[in-house]
């Protein structure tokens, strides 16, 4: 039995994550109180049901209660017959302040969104830190958020690694959380050529104009031989996943050629290498 167990800052986007999950063909439940894990486990794992080979649950952690009997229910059910993952999602104070305000409604720590957001983001530390993937949604599209949701879903489990590799605007402000962060605004701007203007990163209009230059040759074989030296190295020190953040000025056009070529060179050995676009499309959720 599979069980991904979803928490994370309210309006960092969990119910879309499900959403997601469900798609997949997964079990959902949703406000699971922590508790109550191990004893849906024991029921599902006796029912035999392959409705339940696959599970994935948002863990209400919003109350003291609620936090303390969590860690409890992990040890637990690491003496069943259950695959755990523990996935965290989160977002920056700015983004939560914007999506609730969209939506209209309170958050459900306070009756201050910033002092509802300072509390989780205190009280939901450790959780973050002991997550097996935490993804930070800041900026992202429902789309680029279900691209990252694969990646951990197959997330190469006998390395115990996984490569993320996103692009993004400084306009924006520099991806955070980022292991490496690399400056491409030095490659030729496609911005300034009519004709790929409106045009972003993915189309062969835009990548032949950046890729067909000498120096943006030189800047990628020069990257892969850095990244092929640094990532047995962050895996001899256990990480489990490191984030190349590719920088241009937007986030539409240099950066997102160069993360999707760095990306698929960096597939070819390392499977669970996956790509994102902080900024090549921006959305605010409909969904918590």
């Amino acid at each position: 039995m599979e069980l991904i167990i979803i928490t994370g800052m309210s309006g960092s986007g969990k119910s879309y994550a499900l959403d997601v999950f469900e798609d997949l063909g997964y079990y959902a439940m949703d406000n699971l109180a922590p508790a109550l894990l191990p004893k849906f486990c024991e029921m599902a794992l006796d029912a035999k049901s392959k409705n339940f080979d696959k599970v994935a649950a948002v863990v209400d952690l919003r109350s003291g209660e609620f936090f303390n009997s969590f860690f409890s229910a992990c040890e637990d059910l690491k003496g069943m017959n259950v695959k755990t993952k523990l996935l965290f999602l989160y977002a920056d104070m700015e983004t939560i302040i914007a999506r609730y305000k969209e939506l209209r409604r309170p958050h459900p720590m306070s009756s201050s969104i910033v002092q509802g957001y300072k509390f989780e983001e205190k009280t939901l530390e450790k959780v973050k830190k002991d997550a097996d993937f935490v993804i930070d949604t800041t900026g992202l599209s429902t789309k680029n958020l279900r691209t990252q949701l694969m990646a951990f879903i197959s997330y190469d489990e006998k390395d115990n690694f996984a490569i993320e590799v996103s692009s993004f605007g400084y306009k924006r402000g520099i991806l955070k959380d980022a292991d490496i962060v690399l400056d491409v605004r030095f490659l030729p701007n496609p911005f300034y050529v009519e004709e790929l203007k409106s045009l972003n990163g993915k189309s062969e209009e835009v990548k032949n104009y950046v890729m067909k230059r000498d120096v943006t040759k030189e800047f990628i074989k020069k990257t892969i031989d850095l990244l092929e030296f640094l990532i047995p190295n962050y895996m001899a020190e256990q990480k489990r996943v490191l984030t190349i953040g590719i920088g241009c000025t937007g986030g539409f056009h240099r950066s997102v050629v160069i993360a999707e070529e760095i990306g698929r060179i960096l597939k070819e050995e390392y499977k669970s290498t996956y790509i994102s676009h902080r900024d090549m499309e921006k959305n605010l959720w409909k969904k918590r």
